[in-house]
């Protein structure tokens, strides 16, 4: 009896990002559409391609996208937003225009999937009618079909996912409305010859996963099950247990996917204490979708076996844990890294290569010597000096002697607001200015040891001193250095911390055609001098104005890294903190009075599980308070974090103990501040009034509204005005506009409140 093995999705970017550069070629109107799609094209079946050549046996269908797969699963159901409405669903226009906000319409709102670092964009329900627009994934089923002779496995995010994902009072009804249009797209599926199709359910994995739910998964699958003929459906999850599993493996389906990975041993545990039906088959996510590192397939062998005392070998799949989205094309080409460091990694298509050794391996294929030499490669970076720096390990000894606590908030304040004197409602910006053609070329340059140390040293200065002279002509009250010498916000900074390595070609979508290369933390973290004091401290010396300091903080390094697997995440964490506080020391003693340390991903590393929140809460707080709390009580500490769900972590913001937090709220902005309705919050803080994603210009009277909207519930003397993020993505014309705007209602806002305070 054979095993089989399955893929649950593949990186669409490209192995050097051909996707990302096709997609901003059309965008530009450098090609035309015709030739988008047939690019496209290519690049898609390059990888089906590539999959079957690894020895993939169930090769996924329809994880590819243009832009984002729930994006694609809206629109492929008629749910677009109510804004939209009027134009042809079909059409790439309304596709990217959803994505992207047009000349006269805002964008959907863009937030976290799940835990990881990919965004998607959330479906809005509104009025919204579902019905189906054009089955896409028969189109993509039957082009690989035809075109590869691959009968593939059609993937689909699942009713339940795609609805709780969503925006809207009335969810229940659309999802009725749903079902049957599920059951037409997989019949047709099924009537081209689809054998297996994935269903992806993740949210089954959530706390919100009760009894309730279930007992609607299992009438409405029942019914789909019931309605859908000559093919088998697989209902998939990932990224934790499902806490109901007795509910899930009675679904009505012919399979379900499992992620053993990431599971905290709960699914090997239910499987060995409540079995697995024997008329289902069991997808068994045994490889590390979500990291860089070699599995060892010798201990993978054991859990395997461990599986096989519950499942037949004939209802086995072999899988990774979750898509490989998450994880870089190929480890092939990094060859600037330490030969330790990189034979220890295994990127999408190592992955694909492990799959099928184990798979081979468990049909007698391959012999257990085999495995032990794939294994040798991660106990030498196990047992090297690269993870055994004592200097770290003395540092953590004495975690506990580094403080976290500063003088009481509101007395810092008046010393800082004497130090300061800024004007009512101050405006600023994140952080980052366009990274245009030039400045990216420059970059090239002197990597390639084309500049000079000095040449280069001497362009980004100029930068710095244009940037610093819009900044005073635009008015604004708090300035910044632009950011021109960094590549990424975590790359910089892990370039410069020793233990991390930066990749030469490990990209990853982060949203849209946006890709970024996550460091890779392989050792012990070690800060051995400073990182941005010098461009800090020159833009300081071309203004009187306050120039922030820039830092990445530990919680975002973190959860934006690739993490060594050898240790808990929260030691890694602890060893960044005494990083970065260092660098906050080294920036207040060069005479840098405000330094803003942003945590963007503070929310998204929150555990999918409720009941771990506080676990992870404490350190990320704790890591922070150990990172600005050694400045004086004058020196003002301001943090940065992107949108999602902020209500699940307002103490924990309030507690990080920052004098300033700016949020990125313009596609949520009435969301936030209906948190604030409920939640007190008496430190500065500035949401976001307008959308860096988009390259819409903003009017005034729309920076108007959010600002008084804000005032309403927040504290004059405490609101600060700014862009949703940096403006690193944006061009050098429509950030100068969006920000003479941004300054003209700060303005405005500002005069009637003091006018109003004079009555």
């Amino acid at each position: 009896m054979t095993i089989n093995n399955s893929n649950l999705g593949y990186p669409r970017i490209g192995e050097k990002r051909e996707w990302k550069k096709t997609l901003e070629s059309f965008w530009k109107g450098d090609i035309t559409e015709q030739q988008f799609e047939e690019q496209m094209k290519q690049i898609r079946l390059s990888h089906l391609q590539k999959q079957r050549d690894k020895g993939i046996d169930l090769i996924p269908i329809g994880d590819f996208s243009y832009y984002d797969h729930i994006l694609d699963t809206a629109v492929l159901f008629g749910l677009l937003p109510e804004r939209f409405r009027k134009q042809d669903a079909n059409s790439l226009q309304t596709y990217f225009d959803i994505a992207r906000g047009s000349r006269d319409q805002v964008a959907a709102e863009m937030t976290k999937w799940f835990n990881t670092n990919y965004h998607y964009l959330v479906p809005e329900l509104g009025q919204a009618e579902p019905r189906l627009t054009k089955n896409r994934l028969l189109h993509l089923f039957l082009e690989a079909k035809e075109e590869l002779g691959i009968n593939g496995k059609p993937v689909l995010v699942g009713p339940l996912t795609l609805v709780a994902l969503s925006k809207g009072e009335n969810k229940d009804q659309v999802l009725q409305k749903l079902i049957p249009l599920y059951v037409q797209v997989l019949q047709e599926l099924a009537d081209a010859g689809a054998e297996w199709i994935q269903i992806d359910e993740p949210v089954f994995v959530t706390s919100d996963a009760d009894d309730a739910l279930f007992l609607k998964a299992k009438e409405i699958y029942g019914t789909i099950k019931r309605e859908t003929v000559n093919t088998k459906l697989l209902i998939q999850t990932y990224f934790e247990s499902v806490e109901q599993y007795d509910h899930l493996v009675s679904l009505p389906v012919d399979g379900i996917g499992l992620d053993f990975v990431y599971d905290s041993g709960i699914s090997l545990q239910k499987l060995q204490t409540e079995g697995f039906p024997k008329d289902k088959v069991l997808a068994a996510g045994v490889i590390d979708g979500r990291n860089v590192w070699k599995a060892s397939l010798q201990k993978t062998v054991k859990l395997v076996n461990t599986i096989l005392e519950a499942v037949d070998r004939d209802r086995l799949i072999l899988q990774p844990s979750c898509s490989l989205i998450h994880v870089p094309v190929t480890a092939e080409n990094e060859n600037q890294l330490d030969p330790l460091v990189k034979d220890a990694l295994s990127f999408a298509d190592e992955k694909l290569e492990e799959l099928s050794l184990l798979t081979k391996f468990f049909n007698f294929e391959a012999e257990e010597g085999a495995l032990k030499e794939y294994d040798s490669s991660a106990d030498q970076l196990s047992s090297s000096k690269l993870r055994n720096q004592s200097a770290v390990h003395d540092a953590m000894k004495q975690l506990d002697s580094f403080s976290t606590v500063r003088l009481e908030a509101g007395l810092r304040r008046k010393l800082q607001n004497k130090r300061f004197s800024l004007p009512l409602l101050p405006t600023t910006t994140i952080g980052s200015f366009p990274q245009t053609k030039e400045v990216r070329a420059q970059r090239l340059k002197w990597k390639k040891g084309e500049l000079s140390e000095q040449q280069y040293t001497a362009y980004i200065e100029e930068e710095i001193k244009k940037w610093i002279e819009i900044q005073e002509s635009l008015e604004l009250d708090v300035l910044v250095h632009g950011e021109f010498e960094r590549t990424d916000m975590v790359e910089f900074f892990g370039d410069k911390l020793t233990g991390i390595a930066i990749t030469t070609f490990g990209w990853v979508q982060s949203y849209g055609s946006r890709c970024v290369r996550p460091p890779v933390i392989y050792g012990d973290v070690l800060l051995e001098e400073p990182m941005t004091v010098k461009e800090t401290v020159f833009a300081q010396s071309l203004s009187e104005k306050p120039v922030k300091g820039m830092l990445t903080g530990p919680v975002t390094i973190l959860n934006w890294s690739f993490v060594r697997n050898d240790l808990p995440k929260s030691t890694v964490l602890h060893q960044l903190s005494l990083s970065i506080r260092k660098e906050v020391e080294a920036l207040e003693q060069a005479g840098i009075a405000m330094i803003q340390v942003d945590e963007p991903a503070l929310r998204e590393g929150l555990p999918l599980k409720s009941e771990k929140w506080n676990d992870y809460l404490a350190d990320a707080v704790t890591a922070f308070k150990r990172s600005t709390a050694s400045v004086q009580p004058d020196t003002q500490i301001h943090t940065h974090m992107c949108y999602s769900n902020f209500e699940d972590i307002t103490q924990a913001i309030d507690a990080l103990d920052a004098d300033v937090i700016s949020i990125e709220t313009s596609r949520s902005h009435g969301e936030l501040i209906h948190s604030f309705e409920e939640y007190s919050y008496e430190k500065g803080i500035g949401l976001g009034v307008y959308d860096i994603h988009s390259p819409r210009i903003p009017t005034e009277d729309e920076l108007v509204k959010n600002i008084e909207r804000a005032l309403q519930v927040l504290d004059p003397e405490l609101f600060w005005v700014n862009p949703d993020c940096g403006l690193k993505t944006r061009g050098v014309s429509e950030t100068v506009e969006a920000l003479k705007v941004m300054v003209a209602a700060a303005k405005f806002c500002r005069e009637k409140a003091r006018q109003e305070t004079s009555v």
